[in-house]
Formats: structure tokens, C-alpha cells, sequence
């Protein structure tokens, strides 16, 4: 008999779960992929492209409050129809209850680091290849609409008379680069393609004519290649990484830090030996403490990641721990209500803590996360076991 009543809750689980989780899914998608969109300036096309890969990264925001509100609705109405007390009065031990919600949490606790370990990642780098195979026709039906491009954090602009298919003419490049003369480009004709390897755009210059500083010069033909604008140019942010990746950059983190460590104490040794005081406040030893700090605040800042995704996927378990008795208890209230009084607790307690705690672990390396990452769920733990004492006391 209770095999099949763990089963009768198990499915009431899923059933309100999957429908509560869809349709939140639809109403962040939305706001994702306007926000996404915004940010590339990508077409509808793009953004139906980019669609599937967008809901991996809402659901470990979405997963924790979706089963909060399940266990809520589950319990909630299995309290107000006195299921619980009927089966308490058959002799049913009310953990026998409680038992498929735990199990549903810490399943949705693997699965969350799962996702937000392989699959958010994936789905990033997805988007990001999305929108280079549109950067071609977003230049091209810019410089169509506009006339001219510039981008100011690589000193180029472009002005063209015209566009026709993907040929530009009578084009005008302009590029000054750092503490250089400005180079001055015009030609008849240019065609245009991307590498979207190199991340370049390679312009086919015909019958052009250049001039930089006191130099000019023709030319009948000519390939320019100039860089594409890209904020992703730079190493990637830990959430973009899995854990493996994370813990091989600690890795190597700790190793470039000890190098510098041992060049820097080197370069001092030798100053000391020669007298030469004034070197510690040469640029070139400076620079030592500066890459120092630079690797040091990436390490903190990858460290914190690992950890800080273990305790958020791990949220699951310890949501259900609290809501699933909580619920029996305040089964008297609607469901809505129960919702509230536990879920806006945990909004303004849980969450801060979690934000605080990334905060310093990321700004302080003697703190370290593994310790602090689980506060907030020992917090819930803490009052999940006690509530789960006065429910199966009463």
C-alpha cells in the first residue's frame, strides 16, 4: 500500500511541477531572448535560432522556486482534503509522505549541476556561434541602412556609396591604430567575407588608394584584413565553464602565480645584492605584483564558481526539505499562502546570503567558498528538520 501511495504522490509531483515550470519557462523565455536580441541586434530569424539554446540558462533559476510551489500545491491540498490525516490514522507514517518530495528534490539537485555544468556552457557557446554566423548580415544591412560603421573600441569606420549583394561601393576605411597616423582607404569596389575562425573581416579591394601620415600610394588590387568587434575576445567568464575546465584553470593559476611569486623574489635577491633600491619602484617590478593580483583575482573568482554552483544546484533538495513539511503544517491555508509565507522568507534571507557570500569569497581569497557557499542551505536545513519535527510530532 505504500509503494502505491508514494506513487500517487510522486505523479501529483510531476504533473504540477512540469506545468508550473512550463509556463514560467514561457514568460522568462520571452524576456531572454527580447534581452538577448537587444544586446546582438539580431533579427527574428536569429532569435528563433537561438531559442532552444536560451532555456538551459533560465532553468537552474527556474527549477528551485518551481518545486517550492509544487511541494505547496501537492501538500497544501493533500492537507486540506485530510489525505494526510487519513493516512496517518491507517497507521501511515507521514515520512512515507514526505519521502517521494525529498527524492524528487535531490533528483532535481543532480539534475540542476548537470545543467548548469554541461549543458549552460554548451548552450552559450551555441549562442555565440548563432550570432558570428549573423555578424555578415548585420554589418552588411547596417552599412546598407546607415551607410557607414564605427567602432570606436578598434578605431575603425566605414563609409560606403552603396551596397550591392555583398560587394561595397565606393567604399571608405578609416582605421588609426594605438599612437599611430590615421590610414585613409578608398577604392572602387571592395568585396567582403568573413573569417569566422580569425573572427576578421576580409575586405578585396579594387583599384584603391591609400593614404597614412605623408604616404600614399595606388593599388589595383588588394586583400585588407581588418578584426571583428567582439567583447568575447578575452578569456571567458567562469559561468561559461564546466567544473573540469574551472578546476584545470585552478590549476594552472596556482602553478603561473608560484612563477611570479619566484621571479618577483629573484628580481629582489638580485636588487638587494647590488644596492639597487630604486628598482622595486621600477614599472617592470611593479609589473610583477600587478599580474600577481590579476591571477589572484581570477583564481578567487573561479574557485567561488565551483563552489557556489554546487551549493545553488544542491537549493533543490533543501527547498523541498522546508516546503514539504511546511506545508502539511500550514495545511489549513490555501496553497497560495503557504507559497508566500515560505517562499518570500527564503527570497529575502537565502538569496542575499548566497549573493553575499559569492561577494566576498570572490573579493577575499582567505575566505574560502567551500565553507561559506552552504550556509544559506545549513539555514534551510536547520529549520526544514525542525518543522519536520513538529509535523511528525502532531
Amino acid at each position: 500500500m505504500i509503494p502505491l501511495l508514494q506513487r500517487y504522490v510522486m505523479s501529483d509531483l510531476l504533473r504540477v511541477f512540469a506545468l508550473a515550470l512550463s509556463g514560467l519557462v514561457v514568460i522568462l523565455v520571452f524576456v531572454g531572448v527580447l534581452g538577448e536580441a537587444l544586446r546582438s541586434g539580431l533579427g527574428p530569424e536569429q532569435i528563433l535560432q537561438i531559442l532552444p539554446y536560451i532555456v538551459p540558462s533560465l532553468l537552474p533559476f527556474a527549477i528551485p522556486a518551481t518545486l517550492l510551489l509544487t511541494v505547496c500545491v501537492v501538500y497544501g491540498r493533500m492537507g486540506g482534503d485530510q489525505e494526510i490525516t487519513a493516512c496517518k490514522a491507517a497507521g501511515i507514517s507521514v515520512m512515507s509522505l514526505i519521502w517521494p518530495s525529498l527524492f524528487f528534490g535531490g533528483v532535481l539537485s543532480v539534475g540542476t549541476l548537470i545543467l548548469t555544468d554541461q549543458f549552460i556552457p554548451w548552450a552559450r557557446d551555441k549562442i555565440q556561434e548563432t550570432v558570428w554566423l549573423a555578424t555578415e548580415d548585420i554589418f552588411l544591412d547596417t552599412l546598407r541602412t546607415n551607410g557607414h560603421i564605427v567602432d570606436p573600441r578598434t578605431n575603425i569606420s566605414i563609409s560606403v556609396f552603396a551596397v550591392q549583394g555583398r560587394t561595397l561601393i565606393k567604399p571608405t576605411f578609416r582605421y588609426r591604430p594605438a599612437g599611430g597616423a590615421v590610414m585613409t582607404v578608398e577604392a572602387e569596389r571592395a568585396g567582403i567575407d568573413f573569417d569566422l575562425e580569425r573572427k576578421e573581416v576580409v575586405l578585396k579591394l579594387q583599384n584603391a588608394y591609400f593614404e597614412r601620415g605623408k604616404n600614399t600610394g595606388r593599388m589595383r588590387t588588394r586583400e585588407q584584413r581588418f578584426p571583428i568587434p567582439d567583447r568575447d575576445t578575452k578569456r571567458k567568464v567562469p559561468r561559461d565553464l564546466t567544473i573540469m575546465q574551472l578546476e584545470d584553470e585552478l590549476l594552472w593559476l596556482d602553478q603561473k602565480r608560484e612563477e611570479l611569486d619566484q621571479t618577483r623574489l629573484m628580481a629582489t635577491t638580485l636588487a638587494l645584492s647590488r644596492g639597487d633600491f630604486e628598482a622595486f619602484f621600477r614599472p617592470e617590478f611593479l609589473h610583477y605584483q600587478f599580474q600577481i593580483d590579476q591571477h589572484t583575482d581570477r583564481y578567487n573568482k573561479v574557485r567561488t564558481e565551483i563552489h557556489s554552483r554546487y551549493a545553488l544546484s544542491c537549493s533543490c533538495f533543501f527547498f523541498a526539505l522546508l516546503g514539504t513539511p511546511f506545508s502539511i503544517w500550514q495545511s489549513r491555508r490555501s496553497f497560495l499562502m503557504t507559497f508566500a509565507f515560505c517562499f518570500f522568507p527564503i527570497l529575502m534571507s537565502y538569496y542575499p546570503i548566497i549573493i553575499g557570500c559569492i561577494t566576498v569569497c570572490k573579493s577575499n581569497g582567505s575566505v574560502h567558498p567551500g565553507a561559506v557557499m552552504w550556509i544559506a542551505n545549513g539555514l534551510l536545513a536547520i529549520v526544514g528538520v525542525w518543522v519536520l519535527h513538529r509535523v511528525r510530532r502532531n
